[in-house]
């Protein structure tokens, strides 16, 4: 057998993430004619894949653009704007900022007095406890959203507990549970986090029946599947949420979601979030800064502003996989939301490339070269 048949990839695997290098050459680059036997640039980048990837790399890099915070447009440039962005700073940091303080205060202070009588006290109503904490835990995700001036509107009809189903959302930053747990109490899960969002999620989320793990725990993947399996069999469990990326994105882009939550023989049901930057960027890049932080910035803003779409439920087709499962949602949530689509996984963000991956890209090399032998 020829042995460049067990190295040939289909062509759209080639040109998946490769940028087009034509692009960002001028144009007297690319058609002005050399005299013959002189390497052109495009001559060049044309010897194999590899370095046209690599020099796309450094002028269109797809995965680094998908977690980069984009700074607002500075507006306050001359003198007739800057008194009025003064202004604004005033207005924002000794009026709004110690008002939402209070109201965030003030929440805590009803939520926890709420709380923690009913937890206690009501150990053998099992079924009333759980109903008490599930309204408590929405009431203060309302608290939460009020101290950034949230305006979020909700499209489509509310989620509603059943078995057998899993809600799955694109990612931008923890406040997208908040956001959604106002509404409904969802189960959610999520990476466990250090300090007081820690605290919290040991106590009075695990209520909702949350589920935390290590991303960095190999083990972790299996207990967590098994959970996962259990929770959606339960009629009274609250609704399963899902953010199938595995880590905040910017929203402008989707990355690749991940296959567990579509492999659990249930409903999927796709939530589409888009956030209006024209007050504040929601994106939380927690390489950059804390989540304390992060909700300091929302709270010291104008206002959130965000759309949140339940679409309609889907389920696997006969003779599809739970990868082109995942695909087919993330279609569906990225069209909705406006989203751009890259074939990227987001856990590279926290990891070097796997082997299988550098193996495939080696596989790829190893093809362009023998066809370029052969034409020899």
């Amino acid at each position: 057998m020829n042995s460049t048949a067990k190295l040939k990839p289909s062509s759209s695997e080639l040109d998946l993430d490769r940028p087009n290098i034509e692009d960002y050459l001028p144009t007297g680059a690319i058609i002005q004619q050399e005299p013959h036997g002189k390497l052109r640039l495009h001559d060049l980048l044309d010897i194999s894949p590899t370095l046209s990837e690599a020099a796309g790399a450094i002028v269109d890099d797809s995965f680094t653009r998908c977690f980069k915070s984009n700074p607002p447009e500075p507006w306050n440039w001359n003198v007739y704007l800057f008194p009025l962005w003064c202004f604004g700073v005033v207005v924002r940091y000794l009026i709004l900022f110690p008002a939402r303080v209070i109201v965030l205060t003030i929440g805590w202070i009803i939520f926890l007095s709420s709380f923690i009588p009913v937890h206690l006290l009501l150990k053998t109503h099992d079924k009333l406890r759980r109903s008490i904490e599930r309204s408590l835990v929405e009431m203060m995700c309302s608290f939460f959203v009020a101290s950034w001036t949230g305006v979020v509107k909700y499209h489509g009809p509310r989620p509603s507990r059943r078995p057998k189903q899993v809600f799955v959302a694109n990612h931008t930053s923890m406040i997208d549970f908040i956001v959604l747990e106002q509404m409904t109490a969802f189960a959610v899960i999520m990476q466990k986090h250090p300090g007081w969002v820690g605290l919290l999620q040991s106590t009075i989320l695990e209520s909702v029946g949350c589920i935390w793990f290590n991303r960095t725990e190999a083990k972790d993947r299996e207990i967590v599947a098994r959970k996962l399996r259990d929770h959606v069999q339960g009629a009274d469990n609250n609704p399963l949420l899902i953010f199938p990326e595995g880590t905040c994105v910017n929203n402008h882009y989707t990355v690749m979601f991940k296959k567990g939550a579509f492999e659990l023989d249930s409903t999927v049901c796709p939530i589409a979030i888009k956030y209006n930057k024209i007050f504040v960027d929601a994106f939380w890049n927690s390489r950059k800064q804390s989540f304390t932080k992060h909700l300091l910035q929302l709270m010291t803003s104008w206002a959130v502003v965000c759309d949140v779409w339940y679409l309609e439920p889907q389920n696997l087709k006969p003779g599809e996989t739970a990868i082109e499962f995942a695909e087919r949602v993330r279609d569906i949530i990225s069209h909705r939301a406006g989203l751009k689509k890259v074939p990227w996984d987001g856990y590279l963000k926290y990891s070097r490339p796997s082997p299988k991956h550098r193996e495939k890209k080696q596989q790829i090399f190893a093809e362009s070269v023998l066809r370029r032998l052969e034409e020899k």
